[in-house]
């Protein structure tokens, strides 16, 4: 496949005309990013190098895509991401506001009907996930029933929108798996939470038939990559199937989710049952990089790494998680607190370690996830008013230009004088191991770690501040 920039004016006349072109096999896509956090996106898909689109002076783009091979294609901006369907003859402009990205984004043009419906049943799933740990609870038929009343009704929704506008069977295929995959990801996820982890041995006593739809599932489907449903589902799958090998003999008492017997049964189901190359991989990253970074112990996340060089073929992942496995295990207990550049307000450059002059909380926070860092700073407040003998230290961790990040400060009226941007955001993500937004790293006076996965929300944060204290 390939780019070509291409005049925005251009890209607006043709939608104008009907979105038609005389090459079937061109697609224009364009857009306008308000509140951008850089000046590009990047667009990809399984089957193409991710690209790279530069903003113009009115943060637009626009772009033409000869040879398209259809799909959902993933774009990211600013650390956020989202899949557009490109079909041939598409020509689609968005527009999307980065102080609430999935929730402001539009699309024009043709092919905006279909991606319009597809990310408003994203957003509908985002809604009932949240929702979804209440009905943990129910007994298992009541759960089906639950979920089968849900499911009929997008169902019914998705039938009328393919029988009332002019789409592709593709599009069918991806929105009808988006539902599908969803609800069997929940009955995946069912026993974690109805059993929890001290009964989660009656997995097995499971009403027959609970898991008869698995008979139904494709592993090896490249056309659904880019489907957050089915990419769930699979890492939930492998979660649950491996629970027959690690209760096999009983010798558990409690479910233990880092066991390394667990973890490496896991990774040896995802080889055994996954024959796609490129799914197969997003699996086995997926599982490895998630008990690494909550591992803590140094031989078992190695164990765990050489397991998975074993099995995987991508060698950017390989690199990746050799590089996680050894930053996590710098940053355990007693260890001194890397060094990393950060800059201030006042856009001067500061060593993070120099800033360290009494206990400290430091904890990192992305513009992508508003309540979460509407949630931390409130948290540190409140912490701060609690113990003041801590300093409390907040990070920024976008790959973003500093005007973005004091814009959200200011927006927030968050002081200042303690909250930093990463230097080099890509750098230090691999330095502190930050394989998710909410990193919290305790240290003592004179930088030594004490803890490097904290949880601002747990109660046994306050009880490690006042261990801290007493030291």
């Amino acid at each position: 496949m390939k780019f070509y920039v291409v005049a925005f004016l251009t890209a607006s006349l043709l939608l104008s005309c009907d979105g038609k072109s005389k090459d079937k096999n061109i697609v224009y896509l364009g857009g306008q990013i308000v509140n951008p956090n850089n000046n590009y996106i990047t667009l990809s898909n399984p089957n193409t190098e991710k690209d790279t689109i530069f903003l113009d002076q009115n943060n637009r783009f626009s772009y033409q895509i000869k040879d398209l091979t259809p799909g959902l294609y993933t774009f990211t901006h600013g650390g956020e991401m989202q899949t557009v369907l490109l079909e041939p003859r598409d020509s689609l402009l968005f527009r999307l506001n980065t102080n609430d990205f999935d929730e402001s984004l539009v699309y024009t043009g043709k092919g905006s009907k279909k991606n319009n419906f597809l990310i408003q049943a994203f957003l509908r799933d985002e809604i009932e996930n949240k929702a979804f740990k209440n009905s943990h609870q129910l007994e298992p038929e009541a759960f089906e029933k639950h979920l089968d009343s849900l499911k009929s009704l997008k169902q019914k929704n998705l039938d009328r929108f393919y029988a009332s506008y002019e789409t592709s069977e593709l599009f069918y295929k991806i929105a009808d798996a988006g539902i599908a995959y969803n609800y069997y990801a929940y009955k995946e996820m069912y026993p974690f939470g109805y059993y929890g982890n001290n009964k989660l041995i009656h997995v097995k006593d499971l009403p027959d038939g609970f898991y008869d739809y698995r008979s139904n599932v494709n592993f090896n489907d490249i056309n659904l990559t880019g489907v957050y449903a089915y990419n769930n589902f699979l890492n939930w799958y492998f979660h649950n199937t491996a629970l027959k090998k690690y209760y096999h003999n009983g010798q558990h008492l409690a479910f233990n989710r880092q066991a390394l017997d667990y973890n490496l049964e896991k990774l040896r189901l995802i080889d055994s049952v996954i024959e796609n190359e490129t799914i197969q991989n997003y699996v086995l990253k997926y599982a490895t990089r998630e008990f690494i970074f909550n591992s803590s112990s140094a031989n078992e996340s190695l164990a765990m790494l050489d397991s998975y060089i074993e099995k995987s073929t991508d060698l950017n992942d390989k690199t990746y998680l050799t590089n996680l496995a050894s930053s996590t295990i710098k940053l355990y207990p007693g260890n001194k607190l890397p060094e990393i550049d950060v800059v201030d307000y006042n856009s001067n450059t500061r060593k993070l370690s120099a800033l360290i002059k009494r206990p400290t909380v430091i904890y990192c926070w992305s513009s992508n996830f508003k309540m979460h860092y509407r949630n931390s700073h409130y948290m540190m407040r409140s912490l701060k008013a609690r113990y003041p003998e801590m300093d409390y230290i907040a990070i920024n961790i976008n790959d973003m230009n500093s005007s973005s990040w004091k814009k959200t400060l200011e927006q927030l009226e968050y002081p200042t004088e303690n909250e930093y941007l990463f230097k080099n955001p890509n750098e230090a993500v691999q330095t502190f191991a930050i394989a998710y937004s909410h990193k919290v790293i305790l240290v003592d006076a004179d930088g030594i770690l004490i803890e490097s996965n904290a949880n601002l929300f747990s109660p046994n944060i306050a009880e490690s501040i006042e261990k801290l204290i007493k030291e």
